[in-house]
């Protein structure tokens, strides 16, 4: 199964929770744009009593589409997140949000993880001075993320930077919005995430 290229709302609805596919909305919250509370179909759809089963899987399919991961590359996150020490789940969470492409959303660079991969693969993106072009490459604690300088005058990293500025970055990365630079400073804790994600539901899942 390819990447998901349709209605970005639509998915954020299916599901009801924010996917993240977009950072910025304006004037417009994702509440208010996407109408979280309506079900897809006409006049919304009324939701019926869930088995655990189908819990899980709605849990795991809507983290695959918040990161923008296919299932055989999410499966194999999971498995090495299961070989490290600690919580299976926060180890998943953790190595997620190490990845450059989501790094470089998170910095603000691009406006959805889409738009951040895209940079990566096209050579746009720097880590501790190197160029990279894999979007699944982990960047670690205090590693140096910038643009590459033929890229800084892209219209739309520049309107994305400035929309994130007048926001502000997230706590684990440090930013200097003139330079096009910014530091991994950590991975987030897990309070830092949001709190719809349920980690545990996809632990118990591929634990069958």
């Amino acid at each position: 199964m390819g990447r998901y290229l349709g209605p970005t709302c639509k998915l954020s609805r299916r599901y009801g929770v924010d996917l993240e596919h977009k950072l910025f909305y304006s004037d417009n919250s994702l509440e208010k744009k996407c109408k979280l509370q309506s079900r897809p179909g006409q006049h919304g759809q009324t939701r019926r009593s869930e088995s655990n089963y189908k819990k899980q899987l709605i849990a795991l399919v809507a983290l695959r589409y918040k990161y923008g991961l296919r299932e055989y590359q999410f499966r194999n996150l999971f498995r090495h997140a299961e070989r490290q020490k600690g919580a299976t789940g926060e180890n998943l969470l953790k190595m997620l949000e190490s990845r450059l492409d989501n790094v470089v959303f998170r910095m603000g660079f691009a406006v959805s993880r889409n738009e951040a991969r895209q940079l990566v693969t096209h050579k746009a993106v720097l880590v501790n001075g190197k160029g990279v072009n894999v979007p699944s490459y982990v960047v670690q604690a205090n590693d140096v993320v910038s643009i590459r300088e033929r890229s800084k005058e892209q219209v739309r990293i520049l309107d994305a930077v400035k929309q994130v500025e007048d926001r502000g970055w997230v706590e684990w990365v440090e930013m200097n919005a003139k330079k096009l630079e910014g530091v991994f400073k950590r991975v987030p804790d897990r309070d830092e995430l949001p709190t719809e994600i349920n980690e545990q539901l996809i632990v118990e899942l591929y634990s069958k």
